[in-house]
């Protein structure tokens, strides 16, 4: 009997949710989840332009309007990856007993994702090397971004891809105090440094009067540091759900696989933070 008669047998047809039977092996039961995420992602784009269309006396928009679209948009997508990984990880765990995933296909599932992740920033980092390069660049207006508190939050970044080491390597060892000590540390450094971030908007836009419209440059850096603000959040989340998940002794020093890809997640967007700080903060002001 084919899959389609069976499906028909049932007397469910064509159009429900794949079973686990209908699902590639490995994979577990199919999930709304990814297509939540997927949705919360394309209205963050869609916010951006609502907002885009916001600017200008002939602004066809309000800018509540792309500012609200914005929170939700990032609410949905936190939410739906949120979902989607207590889905194929948590739930997955306790039904099944076993680490029913090939560790080798999520860290290479990781590293596309990562390759993804790679050509969004570089598009944003080609974007501003054309830009700096241009005749429009030496017309802005370009103030001095660089303080004490970008080199606190580097600084604070840094350690916590040291303390998400230690935490890793614990795990490893057998040692899981440590390894939720070291992972409690790196998720407390996380949220220091979103803080950290959001101070340092708070200052240069009520303060400062340096916002997203104020020229060519305010667009670069608010694109390029919101964006990275937005995946330090969603390597948190991450963080998060591996801080409960092994509260609840979910791993041991043979089944890591997803505390590896988080921490391959997390040493990116802290590379990308080291990098954007030396383009976009230290060598702003250079001629």
């Amino acid at each position: 009997m084919s899959l389609s008669d069976e499906h028909a047998d049932d007397g469910h047809g064509d159009h429900h949710l794949p079973a686990t039977e209908d699902w590639p092996h490995g994979f577990g039961e199919a999930s709304w989840w990814p297509f939540v995420t997927a949705i919360g992602a394309s209205g963050i784009y869609v916010s951006m332009a609502l907002f885009v269309l916001s600017m200008g006396e002939s602004a066809l928009v309000s800018q509540t309007v792309g500012a609200g679209a914005l929170v939700g948009s990032v609410g949905i997508f936190l939410a739906g990856l949120y979902g989607w990984l207590y889905h194929a990880f948590v739930s997955d765990f306790w039904e099944r007993g076993t680490d029913h995933h090939s560790g080798k296909t999520l860290k290479f599932a990781m590293l596309l994702f990562l390759g993804t992740e790679l050509a969004t920033f570089g598009a944003g980092f080609v974007y501003y090397f054309i830009v700096r390069g241009g005749e429009v660049w030496t017309q802005a207006s370009i103030p001095h971004v660089f303080g004490s508190l970008v080199i606190v939050n580097t600084i604070i970044l840094v350690i916590s891809s040291v303390t998400l080491h230690m935490s890793h390597a614990a795990l490893r060892n057998g040692d899981r105090g440590r390894f939720m000590q070291w992972l409690a540390a790196t998720l407390l450094l996380g949220i220091v440094f979103i803080g950290g971030q959001v101070y340092e908007y708070y200052e240069f836009i009520v303060h400062e009067g340096f916002t997203i419209t104020g020229g060519i440059y305010g667009s670069a850096f608010y694109g390029l540091t919101g964006l990275h603000g937005l995946h330090v959040t969603m390597g948190a989340v991450l963080l998060g759900i591996v801080f409960v998940r092994g509260y609840y002794g979910q791993y041991s020093a043979e089944r890591h696989t997803s505390v590896s890809t988080a921490s391959m997640y997390w040493h990116f967007v802290d590379v990308v933070w080291i990098f954007l700080v030396v383009v976009l903060y230290m060598g702003a002001n250079l001629v």
